[in-house]
């Protein structure tokens, strides 16, 4: 099969792009370069510079490389800024989304990996969110996100599609330096940046239901969720149609209160956090079942929350040298 990955320059679509490239797949990256870097991808894998949204781009696309299957990871994904230009974010996301499947089923391919969040969930009150927690969005970002799983699965039914949709939970980490997230726009990355700076992390409210007081997440390493998409991809090559909906998580949850601990034991600024007001919205607690995934596919997360700390230490590191102070 041959694999086209939109947004495969990205900071999770280089690790996908590795992942199937070193268990032998042929894969095609398509990327607008917004955010990502060329230099993430393997010199032997071919980069279409352009958009996912890109009707004409994507016939060419799809009928030059033979392209069997399309792993989708373009996308806007900042929750705060869906709130701000929700617009935008249904543009992209949805009518992006609706292109893509359009020149999808218009090429005769037969796989389609979308890639989901567990935005969908909104902030359920559950000890683990299995795949059947009912969907309750409450954001633009994570309503594109299931609105988007809605459109995959319909497209499949109608003309015979085998769909995948990935739940991520928190995804954190690199592979190598080199494709670290070069973004300040998840909670590790934020903690490194306020200690780079010479300033105390930061928490967002400490009077939760939980043991001490922070939210607690389920974090998941970009290579076990690179991992994942391969395991996926591969069992939708195996059938003729259907859905696979996974979340993809570790099922352990890790506090903010751990986490700021642990980020400043690894980068050897062990500062204490400053307590500031919660943020709307953020659920007490959201840690995956992973379940599934494991009696499905045989797949679980083989890496802890201290590699996924460690690696991205290393990757902040080499990308803001500033870092080297201490």
């Amino acid at each position: 099969m041959t694999w086209l990955i939109t947004g495969g320059a990205g900071y999770i679509g280089a690790h996908v792009v590795r992942s199937m490239v070193g268990a032998g797949e042929w894969v095609v990256a398509l990327d607008d370069l917004s955010t990502g870097v060329v230099e993430r991808l393997p010199a032997d894998v071919p980069l279409i510079r352009g958009s996912a949204a890109d009707r004409a781009l994507l016939d060419r696309v799809l009928a030059q490389y033979d392209v069997t299957g399309v792993v989708h990871l373009a996308a806007k994904k900042q929750v705060g800024e869906s709130v701000e230009k929700p617009l935008l974010y249904y543009r992209e996301n949805m009518a992006g989304l609706t292109v893509l499947l359009e020149a999808v089923v218009a090429a005769g391919v037969r796989r389609f990996l979308f890639s989901s969040s567990a935005a969908v969930y909104g902030v359920p009150d559950v000890e683990l969110i299995t795949e059947d927690t009912p969907c309750v969005p409450i954001n633009p970002y994570g309503e594109t996100k299931l609105a988007g799983e809605w459109l995959v699965r319909a497209t499949g039914r109608a003309h015979s599609l085998s769909t995948g949709c990935l739940r991520y939970f928190n995804v954190a980490g690199a592979a190598t330096p080199e494709l670290s997230d070069t973004g300040v726009f998840n909670v590790i990355p934020m903690f490194f940046d306020r200690l780079t700076r010479g300033e105390a992390p930061r928490i967002f409210g400490d009077d939760y239901a939980t043991p001490d007081g922070t939210c607690i997440r389920d974090y998941i390493h970009v290579a076990d969720l690179a991992d994942a998409h391969l395991a996926v991809a591969r069992r939708l090559a195996e059938q003729d149609a259907g859905d696979l909906t996974v979340n993809i998580g570790r099922g352990e949850g890790v506090s903010v209160r751990e986490l700021a601990g642990l980020v400043g034991e690894v980068s050897g600024r062990p500062e204490k956090p400053e307590i500031e007001a919660r943020r709307p919205g953020d659920a007490a607690k959201a840690v995956a079942s992973a379940v599934r995934m494991s009696e499905e596919l045989g797949w679980t997360a083989r890496r802890g929350v201290r590699e996924m700390v460690e690696s991205a230490w290393q990757g902040w590191r080499l990308h803001h040298p500033e870092a080297h102070g201490n």
